[in-house]
């Protein structure tokens, strides 16, 4: 299969265009992902196709944070301009963030160059190039998640180390100290004010609402907005452990390194005090779990469709009702399933055609690796850099040419600077696998949807069916639904074989328009983006 064949009647030889240019992170910027590299690119590329780059946009910020400024700008330019139907951006992952991005430039019918991937993607473009980019959207998304997950490894080392790793809690503040590291310090003034909280609780002399009375005459008030403390809050204070020296994060108790507001021995007393002094309590009977909760709403009225056990083991659904007397009459689980399972099996293909977009998606990741690679060559180039730093260093030191003192001082401040290059390089080798799986796993799930939904407890279909659906609607027995993307796609390609085809051909079970074809625009000379084969 060839890349996806340029529109080009839709982009004549006087067309405008914007052009398009982002690095995830400052750094990406320094180290060589350069926003002038892929500005050149993009002018080169619209020099040879005869395009007119009206304007540039350009962003850089760190991908997870909200808010990109000139993508939002370019945006509302091309709502603004109908005359500039053109958009040049170096590959998927530099034009998308999330989906919203996705559907955002969608809505605008405009010709996406993708110009490192030869695509152009635009209203006529076929259903097997959507889908195959719609798999890269998700892939690109996944990047971004897996700079967040990093975030969120660092803050649990944070936490195994006994620093709270988040904005600290009343009474307390966060202080960066001299050495750069950020720890939690008790606030001079605020700080008291809660430990007598405790305290005072413990006494039984006062009310929660007393408390918070007590409290806010004392200084103690709403971080944000000045207002006094509401009872609620006053009662979150006295139920945190945090303030005993110990916290609990991600589910689990670490002993923190900050001062203690309360004795451990107080807080057990004033949680027994909140608790009416009553270890007895039982915990309510788990409700039933109804598989197909919160997913579907009334086609008349637009109310939830919720379930209810008759008689101890038959599951009905039914509206609501919540906006008056509806008409939708009483429906059994089965049924609702019997329709789901048959909306799922829209998205059966075979292990053919699994096998071809998956060689598909791995060829056209071969850029994202070199970038990986690269990015990984020039990281071991610096931490190799100062380990020859460090070994000429101690061979100083063992010679008396530098005092022991600044050896030590100079070599600390080189392994901390290793230890991140190390933390960088293994990051972009662990990316740069997930980058690709995620996409190929997603090609299975929705291969295998069908299987997994057949026999499984109520809390995985549901969660299957939030992934696969939306807008799942109820009305005169009838249930309606649209596929999520890329999901829609694959649902509405027809995957059956080619009557045409000959025997023994690998393309008779692959329609007629997944079939490879020259580009009707060929690349500039000395461009070569990697081919897809069929």
């Amino acid at each position: 299969m060839t890349k996806a064949r340029p529109a080009s009647s839709s982009t004549p030889s006087t067309a405008k265009a914007v052009a398009y240019a982002r690095v995830s992170t400052k750094e990406q910027d320094k180290e060589g992902f350069s926003i002038p590299a892929q500005q050149k690119l993009l002018q080169n590329y619209a020099l040879t196709q005869g395009l007119r780059i009206v304007t540039e946009f350009v962003d850089v910020e760190t991908a997870k944070q909200a808010g990109r400024t000139n993508f939002a700008e370019m945006v509302r330019y091309l709502k603004a301009h109908a005359d500039v139907r053109v958009l040049l951006v170096e590959k998927t992952d530099r034009l998308y963030r999330n989906l919203r991005d996705w559907v955002t430039l969608d809505e605008l019918d405009i010709a996406i160059h993708l110009v490192k991937e030869g695509i152009v993607l635009s209203r006529d473009s076929r259903s097997s190039e959507k889908f195959v980019h719609g798999i890269k959207v998700l892939m690109a998304k996944n990047y971004v998640d897996n700079l967040s997950e990093e975030a969120r490894k660092g803050m649990q080392e944070k936490a195994e180390q006994g620093i709270w790793p988040s904005l600290a809690p009343h009474g307390y503040c966060n202080v960066r100290r001299t050495d750069g590291r950020s720890v939690i310090e008790v606030d001079p003034v605020i700080g008291p004010i809660v430990s007598n909280l405790f305290g005072w609780y413990a006494s039984g002399d006062f009310s929660l609402r007393e408390l918070a009375a007590k409290a806010h005459g004392g200084g103690l008030v709403n971080r944000r907005s000045g207002a006094p403390m509401a009872v609620s809050a006053i009662h979150s204070v006295l139920r945190n452990r945090f303030y005993t020296g110990d916290f609990l994060y991600k589910g689990q108790i670490y002993r923190g390194t900050h001062q203690p507001l309360a004795s451990y021995e107080l807080w057990s007393r004033v949680q027994a005090m909140l608790d009416g002094r009553s270890e007895s309590k039982l915990r309510r009977a788990t409700k039933h779990d109804f598989a197909f909760a919160g997913l579907i709403k009334c086609g008349h009225c637009s109310c939830a469709i919720v379930g209810e056990l008759k008689k101890g083991r038959y599951v009905y659904y039914h509206c609501t009702g919540f906006k008056g007397k509806c008409s939708e009459p009483y429906v059994r689980e089965e049924v609702l399933e019997g329709k789901l399972t048959a909306l799922i099996g829209q998205l059966t293909f075979s292990d053919e055609v699994l096998e071809w977009v998956t060689t598909a998606l791995r060829d056209s990741h071969q850029d994202e690796q070199r970038e990986h690679d690269a990015a990984i060559g020039r990281l071991q180039a610096e931490h190799d850099r100062l380990q020859a730093r460090l070994h000429a260093a101690y061979i100083d030191k063992l010679d008396g040419k530098v005092e022991i003192a600044l050896f030590e001082s100079l070599s600390a401040k080189w392994r901390e600077e290793q230890d991140s290059y190390s933390c960088e390089i293994a990051f972009h080798r662990a990316a740069d696998r997930s980058y690709l799986d995620h996409g190929i796993k997603l090609l299975d799930l929705a291969h295998r949807a069908p299987t997994l939904f057949k026999d499984r407890p109520p809390e995985e279909k549901r969660r299957l069916l939030n992934f696969l659906l939306s807008n799942c609607s109820w009305r005169d027995k009838e249930l309606t639904a649209s596929f999520r993307q890329p999901f829609d796609l694959i649902a509405q390609t027809d995957f059956s074989p080619n009557p045409d085809g000959e025997d023994g051909d690998e393309k008779s079970v692959i329609r007629p328009e997944w079939w490879a074809r020259q580009d009707s625009n060929l690349q500039p000379s000395g461009y070569e983006p990697p081919a897809l084969t069929s």
